[in-house]
């Protein structure tokens, strides 16, 4: 990953950990506990793709794994967002620029199950039926509504801020095409070459027009 991604994921990582622990978690709400760190992830990797979505998801499933007050097996929480923001990242369009609204919300309802699914069956496998105690129809309803209500104030933000570390232009030249895109954007903006080169095209013109003319003009004069 670019040094600039990594540089904004862990501290909003860290950030949405923090506020889940330590607020969310104590609100005692019924059925599941609203996911901002879910929620953190989804919106990182509709703009980095399934590669970074996978990595990030990982790294945030693995600290909140070790964070207290854990109560499960280490792993378990950092497999289910490393699956997530893998699948998250398949849907980033190729622009790099979500139009429309509908699709965040989609893809947050269905992370919210999904990942809800994928943590009870990962704990169904390591012996942990708590997900069956509790109601898993409850859980999948609740984790998605509190998700989903969560989410217009935590995707879009997150969303703009990763896609203006990422257009940084000082960050990470190693792409071909991006490095093509930033060095003429560059040129166009801030060294002047591009225009420098369109002057002396336009001196060039002006010569071979004045040239034109005046071999017009000498065999005018020899008629």
């Amino acid at each position: 990953m670019r040094v600039n991604r990594i540089l904004l994921s862990v501290p909003l990582i860290v950030v949405a950990l923090v506020i889940q622990v330590s607020v969310l978690a104590r609100l005692h709400l019924p059925g599941a506990v609203p996911d901002l760190l879910l929620l953190t992830v989804l919106g990182l990797a509709l703009i980095y793709g399934h590669v970074g979505g996978a990595l990030i998801g990982f790294g945030a499933g693995l600290l909140a794994d070790l964070a207290p007050p854990a109560d499960h097996a280490a792993g378990r929480y950092a497999l289910v967002l490393c699956v997530i923001g893998y699948l998250a990242g398949l849907v980033k369009p190729e622009t790099g620029r979500i139009k429309s609204a509908t699709g965040p919300m989609v893809v947050v309802v269905a992370a919210a199950i999904g990942s809800t699914l994928l943590y009870a069956g990962v704990g169904a496998l390591v012996g942990d039926t708590a997900a069956r105690h509790v109601g898993l129809t409850g859980l999948l309803f609740s984790a998605a509504l509190y998700d989903l209500l969560l989410a217009p104030f935590v995707v879009p933000g997150v969303m703009f801020l990763a896609r203006r570390a990422d257009n940084d232009p000082l960050a990470d030249t190693n792409s071909g095409g991006k490095a093509s895109d930033i060095s003429s954007g560059w040129l166009s903006s801030g060294t002047g070459l591009r225009i420098g080169g369109q002057r002396s095209g336009l001196k060039m013109k002006a010569a071979r027009s004045r040239m034109a003319r005046a071999g017009r003009i000498k065999g005018v004069k020899r008629l």
